[in-house]
């Protein structure tokens, strides 16, 4: 079964600096096959045994253990089939708000479902963050320009404050994942 592996602060802004070749050779020390990685951000294509749909244990053992010796610290990891980023992408989310230039879209991984699921959708004034919705531990937020100023809200701090590990993904940088996991 094809998986992706999202690492969550992979080379963003000088942290957690890794090259994908060392990251991709982490992985094949942990047995996984076919690994390719798309752009440097840490999204990881393999192939690995599954159990009941999901990534066996053993092998997110062995990728936990590879990869905290390559980053020298604990990573945090979310992993999802290609048929649930491909069911992702055909749900199409966002609907229109996919065409708004004003604003930018993620989706972000978490790697459990939270203990309690808040009342959607839930807003982070400060952030110009609007989680829209949940689909199991996928999370689809809306980002606008922060009240003072040009930057844009990140929402991985937000959906964080539900008590789980999560890393982001823009919306477009999905799209072409799974267009790239099926080549």
């Amino acid at each position: 079964m094809t998986h992706v592996a999202f690492l969550r602060a992979v080379n963003v802004g000088g942290k957690g600096v890794v090259k994908m070749t060392d990251v991709r050779a982490a992985f094949e020390s942990a047995g996984c096959r076919s690994v390719r990685t798309f752009i440097a951000s840490g999204n990881v294509v393999f192939d690995a045994p599954a159990s009941r749909g999901a990534l066996a244990s053993a092998v997110k053992t062995r990728v936990h253990a590879a990869m905290r010796e390559l980053l020298r610290g604990e990573p945090g990891i979310c992993y999802r089939t290609v048929d649930d980023l491909e069911a992702l992408v055909a749900a199409d989310p966002f609907g229109p708000l996919s065409a708004d230039r004003m604003v930018k879209l993620y989706v972000v991984f978490m790697d459990r479902a939270p203990a309690q699921v808040p009342l959607l959708p839930l807003h982070f004034p400060k952030e110009a963050i609007e989680i829209t919705a949940m689909r199991g531990t996928d999370v689809f937020v809306v980002s606008r320009r922060k009240p003072k100023g040009l930057m844009y809200g990140f929402p991985n701090a937000c959906v964080e404050s539900l008590g789980v590990l999560a890393t982001s993904r823009n919306w477009n940088t999905v799209k072409k994942l799974v267009q790239f996991a099926r080549r």
